[in-house]
């Protein structure tokens, strides 16, 4: 093969062998995260009534309703408000009554239950550590949406309370199972619009 016939054949198979790739984001929370916080600020505020009579005009104050998803939590109060049949205003000065909310949590926790060795990090200077990888039998991981609110209501006019609010719980999870590193079962993430993982002989 003549030295022309190689460069053309090696610009051949760069042409062909050419690829793309996109580029994605990487937000700081997983849509499984954002799920079982959501679903559980859901069932937090179902069923949700205030000592004062339905068709009252509220608005809802969430000054000091600090949590991540806030805005998702404080969305769901004011539903569950209009369900029970109570009139949202808009603002202050359009309501008889204020609802002021405050979260108590809003948030993810985990737990691993494992048959055999953790991963870890061992110490093996003042400042340099070795991690070592997890080696179990079976595992199993629980991921839980927890949502806790709670407020009280008062007078929009002399600001004379009207009544508390007890806590506000919801709680989501969704559990999966591990054997020898490999073997998976269980939930392994929240699916998009399902209200009940339910209940079945893998979440023991």
């Amino acid at each position: 093969m003549t030295r022309l016939g190689v460069v053309l054949t090696l610009m051949l198979a760069g042409v062909l062998s050419a690829c793309a790739s996109t580029t994605e984001t990487n937000p700081g929370r997983t849509a499984t995260e954002q799920l079982l916080v959501s679903r559980a600020a859901d069932m937090a505020v179902e069923g949700l009534v205030l000592p004062i009579p339905v068709g009252s005009r509220i608005f809802v104050d969430d000054t000091y309703f600090q949590a991540e998803s806030a805005r998702y939590a404080v969305g769901s109060i004011r539903a569950a408000l209009s369900e029970a049949g109570y009139a949202l205003a808009r603002d202050r000065n359009t309501a008889s009554v204020i609802f002021e909310v405050r979260a108590g949590a809003l948030s993810l926790e985990q737990m691993r239950r494992v048959v055999g060795i953790p991963a870890m990090r061992i110490p093996i200077e003042e400042w340099n550590f070795v991690s070592v990888p997890e080696l179990s039998v079976y595992s199993q991981r629980d991921r839980v949406g927890v949502a806790e609110f709670s407020g009280f209501l008062y007078d929009a006019q002399t600001g004379s309370p009207l009544g508390a609010v007890t806590p506000m719980i919801g709680r989501y999870r969704i559990r999966s199972h591990q054997v020898l590193m490999v073997i998976n079962w269980g939930q392994q993430q929240a699916q998009p619009g399902e209200r009940d993982p339910g209940q079945s002989w893998t979440a023991f």
